[in-house]
């Protein structure tokens, strides 16, 4: 794990082992009538995924809508979580993803277009009992699949939706629960992730900056993710979310060749490209309203922001949960 990845990683741990140490004092103090898990609901946090699993032969199911907002474009999208419940702690599922990039110079997108499609599966070790210090929690292991188009994109790189790129991520996801004075409920979730991607061919124009001649290859860099993240069920049906996010990415290597023609004497130059590392931090709040406990709506807006070699970025959300 690179320096800068410890230091953050760090201070997420302080800030989550601060609360864990304090919010258990906070549980002995409640009153008598506590809120019951049973009748908290919830849709779950903007961000973080959850530590459960589904029981076997139940679907879940979570369309997002969101538009994620910077100084120079606005990529609309759609990323749904289509999980089932395969076996006793495990789920498996495959997240979609549909995207629109309109830009503020140059051309828009030609149309909406499918991005990167990921299969996952999510194995439960722990789960949480009331009285006991362990959380939930769970290994989840991703597959992103290249489908996005992320080259070749002639005169409208803005039709780049792609890495181009298969990409694992391996998390481990943990959820635990407190008692507020007040006998209201605290839901905790503290997810760590690492994407690990392969090479991948470029040609022409690309996601990557590449140009209309331009041959080569692309190794991404890979990706840290911490998350943590907190929802307060303020009535049965409104719950107060937020997460607190960092990501660190390494740097992302471009090689290859494009021939020029400056004086009518053709000839290939040799490209290398390498974004460099980049690091963000973000917050995202939320308010989820649920209808009952298998059906609920979220409404939320992620702010990155603070970050190193990184694009602040604003993006608002909703998304409906349910599950059958």
């Amino acid at each position: 794990m690179r320096t800068k990845q410890r230091i953050g990683l760090l201070v997420l741990l302080c800030v989550c082992g601060g609360l864990i140490r304090s919010l258990p004092a906070c549980a002995q103090t409640a009153p008598a009538a506590q809120e019951s898990m049973s009748d908290a609901w919830w849709t779950g946090p903007m961000l973080a995924n959850s530590a459960e699993t589904l029981p076997p032969g139940h679907f879940l199911f979570e369309p997002y809508l969101y538009d994620i907002h910077s100084s120079t474009s606005d990529s609309f999208g759609s990323r749904s979580y289509i999980l089932y419940g395969l076996a006793n702690r495990l789920s498996v599922g495959i997240i979609p993803v549909f995207g629109y990039n309109r830009m503020r110079s140059g051309p828009s997108s030609n149309g909406v277009g499918v991005g990167d499609i990921t299969l996952q599966a999510q194995y439960r070790l722990t789960e949480f009992q009331p009285g006991q210090w362990m959380p939930t929690t769970a290994i989840l292991l991703e597959e992103t699949l290249p489908t996005g188009k992320y080259d070749q994109l002639g005169n409208r790189p803005s039709d780049g939706l792609g890495a181009g790129a298969y990409t694992t991520t391996l998390a481990l996801n943990s959820q635990r629960y407190f008692w507020l004075p007040n006998g209201r409920l605290l839901r905790m979730r503290f997810n760590l992730s690492e994407a690990l991607s392969r090479n991948a061919n470029v040609r022409g124009v690309s996601v990557y900056g590449t140009g209309p001649a331009f041959r080569g290859n692309v190794k991404p860099g890979n990706g840290f993710f911490a998350d943590l993240a907190f929802e307060y069920s303020l009535t049965q049906r409104w719950v107060l979310a937020l997460d607190a996010t960092y990501s660190h990415n390494d740097n992302t290597r471009v090689v290859g060749e494009d021939p020029l023609d400056p004086g009518n004497l053709p000839y290939v130059q040799n490209v290398r490209i390498n974004s460099g590392s980049s690091v963000a931090f973000g917050l995202a709040p939320a308010i989820e309203y649920n209808w009952s406990s298998a059906i609920g709506v979220l409404l939320g807006t992620r702010v990155t922001f603070g970050g190193h070699n990184a694009v602040n970025t604003v993006t608002p959300a909703i998304a409906i949960n349910y599950v059958y």
